[in-house]
């Protein structure tokens, strides 16, 4: 096996068990399950010698990824991202329609962002991830971690509730102005808040809204679910819509279009906005 990656951990306020501390500092082994059949493979070394999920760190040491037998490399991906945001620790960046946050094939986000984004200066630098996912038809702001201590803190942010998410959508059928949802997704709870901003009649779909959608909490596909579930999905949904008013070929009509949360290193407070698309003033300007 040949080293793929060398890591040096930052000074840390306590001690961490290696298998916490790695989360997102490597390219191929980014969650902590991955992170454990990694140490259990004897692919990951700390200060040149293989590791337990025992291991504590404290900072300073070298941490290496060995790639595993017979693994081919992969080419860099050409893919052009809008970044809305970056600094030293973190970025926003604009996801396009029709392709994958991360996942096991070539085209995804995370495969572009080296090429889109700064190298961070700090000593715990690590390639960027991104700490959230948008569906694959979703557009809009995804926010990226370029640290292990900043890729912790933003999910431990997510996890507490304190980054708030804002969404616009195009909606089908007569809704009221404003509205809460609560089902469950995925056998979980799950609450969203809606706000008509305007309605429009259309001849095939009889109206037509642009809404305001303020998830407070985060299920797979819970958005297009709740708004199915009221009997108004988003338009150009596929999976999640009614017959007869599915609209094919125009792609799903959500935007992930603002993120507000405090800076985890700067206390600085942010409150990031995405342009809605241009297709979506076209139905309703």
């Amino acid at each position: 096996m040949h080293l793929l990656e060398t890591h040096i951990a930052a000074q840390q306020k306590y001690p961490i068990r290696i298998q916490e501390y790695a989360v997102g500092i490597f390219k191929t082994v980014a969650t902590k399950s991955a992170i454990k059949k990694a140490i259990k493979k004897k692919r990951i070394l700390v200060n040149d010698t293989p590791t337990s999920t025992a291991r504590i760190i404290i900072g300073g040491e070298k941490i290496t990824l060995l790639a595993p037998e017979n693994k081919i490399s992969k080419k860099q991906l050409s893919l052009k991202l809008a970044v809305i945001f970056e600094d030293d620790y973190l970025a926003l960046i604009e996801k396009p329609a029709g392709i994958l946050v991360s996942g096991n094939t070539f085209k995804t986000i995370d495969n572009a962002l080296q090429q889109n984004l700064h190298k961070s200066t700090q000593p715990d630098a690590v390639r960027p991830r991104p700490v959230h996912r948008l569906d694959y038809p979703t557009t809009g702001l995804l926010l990226i971690g370029k640290t292990s201590s900043s890729i912790l803190a933003l999910n431990k942010l997510f996890e507490n509730k304190e980054i708030k998410k804002t969404y616009h959508a195009i909606t089908i059928g007569k809704m009221n102005s404003k509205g809460y949802i609560k089902t469950d997704v995925d056998e979980k709870p799950a609450t969203s808040n809606y706000n008509t901003i305007h309605t429009v009649k259309s001849k095939r779909f009889k109206y037509l809204n642009l809404v305001e959608l303020l998830p407070e909490t985060g299920r797979r596909h819970q958005l297009r679910n709740h708004l199915l579930s009221i009997g108004n999905p988003i338009l150009g949904d596929q999976e999640y819509g009614i017959d007869l008013l599915i609209l094919k070929g125009k792609g799903l009509y959500l935007h992930a279009s603002q993120l507000e949360f405090t800076h985890p290193f700067s206390g600085k407070k942010l409150s990031i906005k995405s342009t809605i698309p241009i297709k979506f003033k076209k139905i309703i300007p």
